[in-house]
């Protein structure tokens, strides 16, 4: 369980979550910044008071594959910037929200984190400016963005405040310098990003195999899939384990893969000696990129995989190419029900990830809190932001909520992200199944409230066998009997989580060299798998250490000590 990381100091950050609140209706909080009101317009008062007359703010996004397909593709009367998020942040809030631009693809892409970096360096900011945590320690040195520690005492409200510290101090730590909160973290759910490795069952039945306990099980089903014509096409054209040019990530991501052999890539570890290193540059990438390495080898891993982004490799994983994959509870929503539409008989299922041992496995957790929401210095309104958290946390669980139409309603699943700003309560996708599980056990459909009882809707449409049931079977694989969500409540109870140990702001060394040396990495990584000497690994290590590595471990470990005084 991952609620509430102790610590023995607390950061000024965490006094702040822990501030008396008043609750209060949304018109009994005094404004926190009247100097910043813009002429002809009062503050709205409270967590969810309106403005009258409305107010414009500025900000610049993402659209990403799914966005763009799975909502906004079959939404009618909505787009990217009239949709019914902006429609509500107008007629609830009085707040219009004016995106300055719009790049395609993941608040992570290269194409957006760029953008973002050239928007930086001209100093031409939108009000609300959404960083990830080294954009944002540059905007707070420069002294370009609101020091946003009275707005957020003033109008968060007290479930927002609740939310967002449910992970303890570190996603406020981040956004904490000199003493001042410079940003509201969009705290994610640490154990969200728990992997599984997905695996096609029905080619698992049709070789006579078993879903795997080992790291030797892995590869022998990886070895069966690319070897034995599992699609019965009588051609070698299948794959064993889905990989993309990132090797990272969420969805065909290495991370469960590496874990089976003990290696924990771009988190920071504790070692026996209470000291915090890299686990990028640890000997037992070694072993695990060796396996990647005989694995591509023996073809069980697409030659191209070096140039080809995710959505390239879905397209494999939709016509039926490839048979398992690494990621998140989510995967079978995207890409998994590709493969499904394109073949109703093939059928998918999360299993935990294993060892080499087959002892549970340490299922690695980054630190969650990724992206964070500034507001520009002088901007007229910048407890605006404040707002529409508030909202976004009330629509979809609060006293007024609308689940099922502002969350994940059956005509397309993922419209809360259409929302600007996405908090959520860490743990919710767990406790959800483990409602549903008890509704299952009992019967007692008395329970069955709010997003639970949207989730339940969505599997007894699948269970009908209807044409549109069929499309929810993504969400049946992650909240069914056999659903991901069990190995993750597996997992919590088995304490198999490996958290990130480094929860601070970006140090300097971050700053200045974490993006070129996780280039380097991505880069030898990659040279390793398809076939360069393994001896490269120790050559990785000893650039990194020479490039940045080395300063960065000495800042991360003095933080490290700093905490536990």
């Amino acid at each position: 369980m991952i609620k509430g990381r102790t610590r023995s100091k607390m950061a000024l950050s965490a006094i702040l979550l822990m501030a008396v609140l008043t609750a209060c209706d949304g018109n009994d909080i005094h404004d926190g910044n009247a100097g910043n009101k813009a002429a002809g317009t009062e503050a709205a008062t409270g967590p969810f008071g309106k403005y009258d007359p409305p107010i414009e703010i500025t900000t610049v996004r993402n659209l990403s594959d799914i966005v763009e397909n799975n909502v906004l593709g079959v939404l009618k009367d909505e787009n990217f910037e009239d949709n019914r998020w902006t429609r509500l942040y107008f007629d609830q809030l009085g707040i219009k929200i004016k995106d300055n631009w719009v790049v395609k693809g993941n608040d992570t892409s290269e194409p957006y984190v760029q953008k973002v970096n050239v928007m930086l360096a001209s100093g031409d900011l939108p009000d609300v400016i959404p960083v990830n945590a080294t954009q944002l320690k540059q905007l707070a040195d420069s002294g370009q963005i609101e020091d946003m520690t009275d707005l957020y005492n003033a109008y968060a409200s007290p479930e927002l405040k609740e939310i967002l510290s449910e992970e303890g101090s570190g996603p406020f730590d981040s956004a904490t310098f000199d003493g001042k909160l410079m940003a509201i973290p969009q705290t994610g759910s640490s154990i969200e990003q728990a992997q599984f490795v997905w695996i096609r069952t029905d080619w698992l039945d049709k070789l006579g195999l078993q879903p795997p306990k080992t790291m030797d099980d892995v590869l022998a089903i990886s070895k069966a899939f690319a070897e034995r014509d599992p699609d019965g096409n009588h051609l070698k054209d299948t794959f064993g384990l889905a990989v993309t040019k990132e090797l990272f990530g969420g969805s065909m991501g290495l991370e469960g893969f590496m874990a089976g052999y003990g290696a924990y890539p771009n988190i920071w570890l504790e070692n026996p000696e209470g000291k915090l290193v890299f686990g990028s540059v640890q000997p037992e990438m070694k072993k695990a990129l060796q396996a990647l390495q005989n694995m591509y080898k023996n073809d069980e891993l697409d030659d191209e995989f070096g140039v080809k982004e995710g959505s390239k490799v879905s397209e494999a994983i939709a016509n039926g190419k490839i048979g398992m994959q690494y990621g998140q509870q989510w995967n079978s929503i995207w890409p998994l029900q590709l493969n499904k539409d394109h073949d109703p008989k093939a059928q998918w299922r999360a299993f935990p990830i294993v060892s080499e041992s087959g002892e549970p496995a340490k299922v690695p957790l980054k630190f969650s809190t990724t992206k964070f929401f500034a507001v520009r210095k002088g901007a007229a309104h910048p407890e605006a932001i404040i707002k529409l958290f508030n909202m976004h946390v009330e629509k979809n669980w609060g006293k007024t909520q609308e689940n099922d139409y502002y969350y994940a309603p059956p005509d397309a699943e993922s419209v809360w992200q259409l929302s600007l700003v996405q908090p959520a309560p860490t743990k919710k996708n767990l406790e959800l199944f483990r409602t549903l599980e008890e509704v299952r056990r009992t019967g007692d459909r008395s329970k069955l409230t709010g997003e639970a009882k949207v989730i339940q809707q969505k599997l007894d449409a699948y269970a009908s066998g209807s044409k549109e049931g069929f499309a929810l079977w993504g969400w049946e694989r992650i909240y069914g009997p056999e659903g991901a969500e069990g190995i993750v409540d597996q997992y919590d109870k088995n304490h198999q989580f490996l958290l990130d140990k480094f929860e601070g702001a970006p140090t300097p060394t971050m700053v200045e060299r974490r993006t070129t040396l996780e280039t380097m990495q991505n880069e030898v990584f990659v040279r390793i798998i398809l076939g360069a000497p393994i001896a490269e690994f120790d050559k990785f290590v000893q650039d990194w250490n020479k490039l940045g590595g080395s300063q960065m471990t000495k800042e991360v470990n003095d933080y490290y000590e700093s905490m536990k005084k």
